[in-house]
């Protein structure tokens, strides 16, 4: 496969490198199921990714627990037949043992994805001891080296969720430094909100790609860049407004008088676009890879 220039096109892991570089932050949708990974490739998002709460609500699972991770292996098998460049949600690796995350993410480059995404939170609330988390990266590099490991730490999240007190960077800094050094391609840091802090550490990690949550009302795709954030994640945002949307739609069938949704029945997907995103998956995972 070429380029338009006529030079070979870079492979899968190469090109999703180069979006975390490139003039402006990628952003990575992500998706729940095949529909809404196929949907947004034929929107031309050139990379997406997977939400683990996502494709654990809907197969009726908990999220962050390693519930979903048949769900998960499938949906990835599936997508990574989409001409896009696939990340994948894997929660915590779904073992406590090193080498077996490390031989699912070589299971996972196998089947043609570019990244994955391990995050430090335990399902107690918890965070992995350091050394054990350290470990887990250094074993999945060693297998699967061309990946792109984004290595999430829940410092920030762990707290938002929890509803206290933002810690501050300092408590993340150490888990940082010491995921990069273990081989973290980039590190993302979830809840981490305050723009001084996100500054702060996009321009401590360098060449490292800084992810960011994307939080509605608190910040601009626009902003992220300004402040050196490479990639920015809508995490389980799509899923949350796709499931609103339905409920929100369905209401106002039998209750006229309540306030019309957003988007009109007339400008939803048809069903025979929703039909035809099966088309879109294709049994050559390079083709059609974005450059």
């Amino acid at each position: 496969m070429s380029d338009k220039s006529g030079a070979p096109a870079p492979d899968r892991h190469t090109a999703f490198r180069r979006l975390h570089h490139g003039e402006r932050p990628l952003l990575l949708p992500n998706a729940w199921d095949h529909a809404s990974a196929a949907a947004l490739v034929r929107r031309g998002f050139p990379a997406i990714g997977t939400t683990s709460l996502g494709v654990a609500a809907a197969a009726g699972l908990p999220d962050a627990t390693g519930a979903a991770r048949d769900e998960t292996l499938a949906l990835a098998r599936g997508i990574a037949r989409l001409p896009a460049l696939v990340s994948v949600d894997i929660e915590g690796g779904f073992s406590e043992r090193p080498e077996e995350v490390a031989a699912l993410a070589a299971e996972l480059d196998r089947a043609g994805v570019a990244g994955v995404n391990i995050e430090d939170g335990r399902p107690d609330g918890t965070l992995a001891p350091l050394a054990h988390q350290c470990a887990v990266l250094a074993a999945v590099k060693e297998r699967a080296p061309r990946l792109f490991v984004n290595a999430r730490t829940d410092t920030h999240w762990l707290a938002a969720i929890g509803g206290g007190t933002p810690p501050s960077l300092s408590t993340a800094a150490e888990r940082i430094e010491a995921y990069v050094r273990a081989g973290a391609d980039g590190i993302f840091v979830p809840a981490l909100t305050d723009e001084h802090d996100i500054g702060a550490l996009a321009d401590d990690l360098g060449e490292t790609p800084l992810n960011i949550l994307f939080t509605p009302g608190r910040h601009t795709y626009e902003r992220l860049a300004e402040l050196g954030v490479r990639r920015i994640s809508c995490g389980s945002l799509l899923f949350r407004a796709a499931l609103d949307r339905a409920v929100e739609l369905a209401w106002t069938i039998t209750h006229p008088d309540a306030p019309a949704p957003a988007h009109q029945a007339a400008d939803l997907l048809s069903y025979g676009e929703a039909q035809s995103l099966a088309e879109d998956f294709t049994q050559d995972v390079t083709e059609g890879i974005p450059t």
